[in-house]
């Protein structure tokens, strides 16, 4: 079976974004609430941090160098070696109760991201779409905690994931223009173990979840809604996955120490660490970047 190992001993009290940078051999990921970006060198075996000075839910990696990034405050451009930070705009300047949370690029370039309130209940998020020419684009409104995204193989589909509905849920999509339309629950783990939050897709099309008190990331068949195999962990919180290394073939895992007690610390010293499965068995396809 597939054995998760520890990136390196840095504890993240909300470990989220895993995002392979293949052109520089290197693993990000982000620590929401302190607003931390974390990048660890696989060649260099390096790793460095940019506070970024608010909450951050998502990064993705742009054409023209550095990042587009969805943070408390709404969207921005980063670049990390230079540790700067430059706004684009804020769809949600009228809902302070409400941060970023997950994002991701489509195939067309444009980067994807939705919003949570703050206590984590409310129906009062959204899913917007920020285009090339940095227009915003509200696609699914009143979500509760809005988290993974994920594009079928032949871009015909969106897949999307509202946390607590435990469902995920298809929408048919047009690649040319970023239309959705048609929803539908493609997989419902009601009666799993955990509630589903990021996730990624593989080369034949099957999607990864990771589950957020569940202990576990899993495989399923969105065609079918078949769990097909699951990797447990030595910690609850799972939060984010994503395929890197030279061949797209390692999991790269971020997990959370949030709202663990002093005894489940305890029993989980790993909690919020960031964690690697090489040569998971199946392949990953590079991320998207933002064209804008």
């Amino acid at each position: 079976m597939p054995h998760p190992e520890v990136v390196l001993p840095t504890l993240c009290l909300l470990g989220e974004g895993t995002l392979w940078h293949a052109a520089q051999n290197c693993i990000y990921w982000i620590d929401i609430i302190p607003g931390d970006i974390h990048r660890y060198s696989v060649d260099k075996k390096t790793h460095d941090i940019f506070n970024i000075g608010q909450m951050i839910g998502a990064i993705a990696i742009r054409k023209n160098g550095g990042f587009v990034a969805a943070m408390q405050h709404g969207f921005y451009f980063v670049d990390f070696d230079n540790k700067t930070i430059q706004p684009i705009t804020d769809p949600e300047k009228s809902l302070p109760g409400n941060r970023f949370n997950d994002g991701k690029c489509d195939p067309a370039g444009r980067f994807w991201a939705g919003t949570m309130p703050l206590n984590e209940k409310d129906a009062v998020g959204n899913l917007y779409m920020l285009d090339t020419d940095l227009s915003v684009t509200l696609k699914v409104p009143n979500v509760t905690i809005s988290n993974g995204l994920a594009w079928s193989r032949d871009y015909s589909t969106l897949y999307y994931i509202d946390t607590p509905t435990r469902y995920v849920v298809a929408y048919d999509f047009d690649v040319a223009n970023g239309n959705i339309g048609n929803k539908r629950i493609v997989i419902d783990v009601h009666h799993e173990k955990g509630y589903p939050d990021g996730m990624t897709i593989d080369e034949a099309g099957m999607l990864w979840i990771a589950f957020y008190g569940g202990w576990r990331v899993a495989q399923y068949n969105p065609n079918t809604g078949k769990l097909l195999q699951e990797i447990q962990f030595p910690v609850a919180n799972i939060t984010c996955c994503t395929f890197g290394g030279p061949l797209l073939q390692d999991l790269y895992v971020s997990t959370a120490k949030k709202e663990l007690s002093p005894d489940e610390l305890l029993a989980q010293p790993l909690a919020g660490s960031l964690f690697v499965i090489n040569d998971v068995g199946s392949k990953g396809i590079p991320a998207f970047e933002f064209a804008g």
